[in-house]
């Protein structure tokens, strides 16, 4: 759920993050312990920044999540979730090894064919329910939460993509947001309606986002479960199996495979490997295609 503004200063780019996308804030984790040996900054400093750097706008809160060293040698990786009155966004800072210096944004794959690597994890892992050929030139994976509202409003334009070029293949993978009340029940619904048929699950994924407004945490069961007759299968035995332990298991999956490619808000897509944050307009949306189709896998 990334909808970003080019603006130039770190505070800047950092309150965009916050207030961007996700509804409530996220729910985060403790912070990483600092590994032993490693110059990386302590809780007490990567506060003091963020209250020096925010400390001018009351509405807005954060909580560190982790403190680690980043995959490239040499610099700290920061996560954060910085909440305001639009709700919260998962941000991320890059600090210096002489701890004098940050960077905001995300790290980009380098290299002659930059995003082969991801390419080859998620035609690996991703097994999510899927539409159009499997030997598609192009493979969109898409990371979505049925409870997210810019999935719901990404719905569409994947829709036109998928009716207008016969040759992409759409994989959809389970992202429910912690944040989120009901998108975990709902994740689980799909994955059990997905392990039978893609069209059932397809049918219930748009009857969700449909009915996405009336869904509360307390009526869950029951909507989802309409839904899912709605969609041509039998919603008490739907209910039944997204109760059960190994249905989590494999939502958990899903989510440990987007967070293992840097997924942290929804709707994410992989245009073959090629990571493609939410919003992203049709024509646009199909450039890209076109472009991985004419590149190749």
């Amino acid at each position: 759920m990334h909808r970003k503004l080019a603006l130039v200063l770190l505070t800047a780019s950092l309150v965009l993050a916050a207030a961007a996308q996700q509804k409530p804030a996220s729910h985060a984790a403790a912070a990483t312990p600092a590994p032993a040996g490693m110059n990386v900054p302590s809780e007490e400093t990567v506060n003091g920044f963020m209250q020096q750097t925010f400390g001018y706008e009351p509405q807005l809160s954060w909580k560190i999540v982790s403190i680690k060293p980043s995959p490239p040698e040499g610099l700290t990786e920061v996560n954060l979730v910085i909440s305001g009155p639009q709700g919260g966004q998962n941000a991320r800072l890059y600090v210096t090894a002489d701890g004098k210096h940050a960077l905001t944004g995300e790290l980009m794959p380098f290299g002659a064919h930059p995003f082969a690597a991801t390419a080859k994890e998620l035609e690996k892992s991703a097994s999510g329910p899927s539409r159009g050929p499997e030997s598609a030139a192009v493979t969109i994976v898409e990371f979505s939460d049925l409870q997210c509202p810019h999935c719901k409003d990404t719905q569409p334009t994947l829709e036109k993509l998928l009716s207008e070029n016969k040759n992409v293949r759409l994989v959809f993978e389970n992202f429910p947001l912690p944040s989120h009340d009901w998108s975990a029940k709902a994740a689980a619904y799909a994955d059990c309606i997905g392990r039978g048929s893609s069209d059932n699950f397809f049918k219930f994924v748009d009857g969700v986002f449909a009915a996405q407004a009336d869904i509360t945490a307390a009526n869950a069961d029951q909507k989802l479960s309409a839904i899912a007759d709605a969609a041509g299968v039998k919603g008490a035995d739907i209910a039944v199996c997204a109760a059960k332990p190994e249905t989590q298991t494999r939502v958990e999956r899903s989510l440990a495979l987007g967070k293992s490619l840097e997924v942290g808000a929804t709707p994410t897509m992989f245009i073959n490997g090629r990571k493609i944050p939410g919003g992203v307009d049709y024509e646009s949306l199909k450039k890209l295609v076109d472009f991985a189709a004419k590149e190749g896998k």
